[in-house]
């Protein structure tokens, strides 16, 4: 009997241990926004009691989350501090001069009120891909999930924006059809939907 309480009040113990733990080492406060990957919730802590933590998704549910699952696994706190970095990536055509295109979108995101200015506006190349010259574009902003994605936004449409009166391009993926002449095939049919449009 002894043995099967035990067990069955282990996990109520397990929690009920964590919950002490966490309550007592303060790893985040009723407010803050965490992201338990473990279990795939983010949202704002409500409140932290002795069994669970009840968060509030950002999608509007409640989520109650064993305090046991917290304490054991890797929790991000979101609002540990009052900034957060963001980081999108951004092509320009390999016509255009890569200076200019620097300049005019670090120009573009300093212009947004939602950059922070006492945090560097960071426009790195990144990589030559396969249409464009990607450039990763990183700026601070408030560390709120609604705030992330409002500035996001707001970057985004500035960024295009600068670069289209700038007259530099953003390019689509190209692709190039080459067709053997081995392949009579192919070019008859191709041939043959050619002529059906024409028709």
């Amino acid at each position: 009997a002894s043995i099967a309480i035990g067990f069955a009040f282990q996990d109520i113990f397990e929690n009920f241990l964590a919950g002490v733990l966490i309550i007592w080492r303060f790893p985040f406060n009723d407010g803050d926004f965490i992201e338990v990957p473990s279990v795939g919730v983010e949202g704002k802590v409500e409140e932290t009691q002795i069994r669970m933590t009840l968060i509030r998704d950002t999608s509007g549910e409640l989520v109650l989350v064993p305090n046991a699952t917290i304490y054991k696994n890797v929790v991000r706190v979101l609002t540990d501090r009052d900034t957060r970095r963001i980081t999108v990536m951004c092509g320009i055509a390999y016509g255009e001069d890569i200076a200019e295109g620097r300049r005019v979108m670090t120009e573009a995101v300093k212009s947004c009120p939602s950059v922070r200015t006492d945090k560097p506006v960071q426009i790195f190349a990144n990589a030559f891909g396969s249409s464009s010259i990607d450039f990763e574009v990183t700026w601070w902003t408030g560390p709120t999930p609604v705030e992330r994605r409002e500035s996001r936004d707001e970057v985004i449409e500035a960024v295009k924006s600068a670069l289209d009166s700038a007259g530099i391009e953003i390019p689509y993926p190209y692709r190039t059809l080459v067709f053997s002449r081995n392949e009579p095939d192919i070019i008859d049919a191709v041939r043959g939907r050619g002529s059906e449009g024409e028709g």
